[in-house]
């Protein structure tokens, strides 16, 4: 099986607001060399993820993860992403996909935003 992981992000104007989410893309990618991973948009920047998917079937991928780095499981994740998965598993029936909640609600990345915060405020 060729796992394939996508990061799904809102997207934004600005170029430079990717920045973030393609340097977690490489950290995630250089931690994980035998697992492809992509980055794809809600909307206002590429690849949408039906892009990303297209992609990732094109290179051999056979089971899929989105992953939302999203801090919460608001509208667009409870709404329109399922709706997207759902589009993209009809395209790519061969291609196991599944959908992980959104990475803020994590407790892990809670406890290490906290902790950035803190040190961050209490340095001053």
């Amino acid at each position: 099986m060729s796992q394939a992981i996508i990061l799904f992000a809102h997207g934004a104007r600005d170029p430079e607001w990717a920045q973030p989410f393609e340097r977690l893309r490489a950290a995630l990618a250089a931690s994980n060399p035998s697992v492809m991973v992509e980055l794809a948009y809600l909307e206002l920047m590429q690849p949408d993820l039906a892009a990303a998917a297209a992609a990732l079937a094109a290179r051999g991928a056979t089971a899929i993860s989105v992953a939302p780095v999203f801090m919460a499981q608001g509208g667009h994740l409870k709404r329109d992403l399922p709706q997207r998965v759902d589009e993209v598993r009809a395209t790519h029936p061969q291609i196991r996909f599944s959908l992980q909640p959104a990475v803020g609600e994590a407790h892990a990345v809670i406890d290490a935003m906290a902790t950035h915060i803190a040190a961050q405020a209490l340095k001053q």
